[in-house]
């Protein structure tokens, strides 16, 4: 395997198109290898969160990226040496099909890949409020050795911006899978913002 942490990227059609991309800028900071698939519901949220420019950028920022219909990419492999997968921000309906194991494109795809290899698997869910079939897929995902991880912003170090919040929630996904982000995520020493 490469010594650089190599990382698996799904994007789906979620609100908060701007976590996306804030993980990508932060994994090219951090010198990571990043293989992105991008769901036909996150083609159109991005376009209307963020513009044409942040979806070339994610492109851009990529090592990889795979067309969401490519079931013969790389990462839709458990032989393909990769060390974790991040789901940011991640759809009930992407999450009900990891959970379910539907096979449904190739991010739900490279995430049952990603469980059944026994690798971190960090979804970002994105919806609220929830009903009892979002919460018995987590539940689920949850057994299957995934980390549940709503993009909630860490008020508690005192952050003034919505771009702060953004960029340390992106610091957190990393951490949660197994990736140092470094001075990229501050932390909790005790003391009040």
């Amino acid at each position: 395997m490469s010594a650089r942490k190599r990382l698996v990227i799904g994007i789906s059609g979620a609100s908060g198109a701007a976590i996306a991309l804030e993980l990508l800028r932060l994994c090219k900071a951090l010198k990571l290898e990043t293989f992105t698939t991008v769901s036909a519901a996150a083609e159109r949220t991005i376009q209307l969160e963020l513009g044409e420019a942040a979806r070339k950028e994610i492109h851009d920022l990529a090592t990889q990226e795979y067309a969401v219909s490519d079931v013969a990419a790389a990462i839709s492999s458990g032989s393909y040496p990769v060390d974790a997968m991040i789901v940011a921000p991640c759809s009930m309906r992407s999450l009900a099909a990891i959970a379910y194991g539907t096979g449904e494109g190739l991010l739900a795809r490279a995430a049952d890949v990603t469980l059944k290899e026994r690798r971190p698997l960090v979804l970002l869910a994105r919806e609220a409020p929830l009903h009892e079939g979002h919460l018995e897929a987590m539940l689920k995902v949850t057994r299957m050795g995934a980390i549940v991880a709503p993009p909630v912003p860490p008020f508690y170090l005192g952050l003034s911006t919505l771009e702060d919040m953004t960029w340390q929630i992106a610091a957190r996904a990393l951490a949660m899978a197994g990736v140092d982000p470094g001075n990229a995520l501050q932390r909790w020493t005790g003391d009040p913002a």
